[in-house]
């Protein structure tokens, strides 16, 4: 019971890596908000997590919306003490591209969703965060890589693991230690928005081949190092980045 009594708040916890963290810290006794976009989600995944946490409908690109997650988990709980900056990745609709295809309004959009919002959710929820609170931002292994398609959100994710450098050092007052989770691939229903039905098990596979330990990650692996950064155990880590992806970044497999 790592997080025993501990109020946390994961946004985009309603799918993915986002429940792999919100069931980690619930089987830790963590208790708090999820939050997403889809309110049918948010429901099922608050069943499965139990009476510990609430959902809240929300976009983390709405600066109003972030501001009322904020206040609504704080009213109900009167404490928050791990955030985790979790929404982001593919925005729908707008498809990922190379530099020469991708214009100013997916440009815009790619940012918003994975770089502006992270900004401003640690913003919004300064004023109702414990000092010594922890702050988990979700980054990705693309931020050290170039992968086809995905400069955008690299880029965009590259900057997220200089906001936990930037914003450790702006909150040391309150000892609001700031690090980076980045996965590398994960097993979610994401790879179903990059491909159709009868190629996913083909792009997983190719994925695979490049993953040192030989499979792919699952949500639960996020979820228990998350779980490690939100836990007192991890006090004198912060501005950190912590790579979650079976070596792939680190080990080669080039031979």
């Amino acid at each position: 019971m790592k997080l025993k009594d501990k109020v946390t708040v994961v946004t985009g916890g309603n799918s993915g890596i986002g429940f792999g963290i919100a069931a980690s810290f619930s089987k830790e006794g963590a208790n708090g908000a999820i939050t997403g976009r889809n309110q049918q989600t948010i429901d099922k995944c608050v069943e499965q997590l139990g009476t510990n946490f609430i959902g809240l409908k929300g976009d983390v690109t709405n600066l109003d919306d972030l501001e009322w997650i904020f206040k609504e988990t704080f009213n109900k709980f009167g404490k928050i003490d791990v955030l985790v900056v979790n929404a982001g990745g593919v925005v729908d609709g707008t498809p990922m591209g190379s530099v020469s295809d991708v214009g100013e309004d997916g440009f815009d959009k790619y940012m918003d969703l994975n770089l502006k919002s992270v900004y401003f959710t640690v913003q919004k929820a300064l004023p109702y965060l414990n000092d010594g609170s922890s702050v988990i931002l979700i980054g990705s292994t693309a931020a050290h890589r170039a992968i086809p398609g995905m400069s955008i959100y690299s880029a965009a994710k590259a900057a997220v693991v200089s906001f936990a450098k930037g914003f450790s050092l702006d909150l040391l007052a309150r000892r609001i230690r700031v690090n980076v989770l980045s996965p590398g691939s994960i097993d979610t229903p994401v790879f179903d928005k990059f491909a159709p039905a009868e190629q996913v098990d083909l792009i997983k596979q190719v994925w695979v081949n490049q993953i040192p330990v030989g499979r792919l990650g699952q949500p639960a692996d996020i979820g228990q190092a998350a779980v490690f950064l939100a836990s007192d155990e991890s006090t004198f880590i912060l501005g950190s980045e912590l790579l979650v992806d079976g070596g792939m970044t680190n080990i080669s497999l080039m031979k």
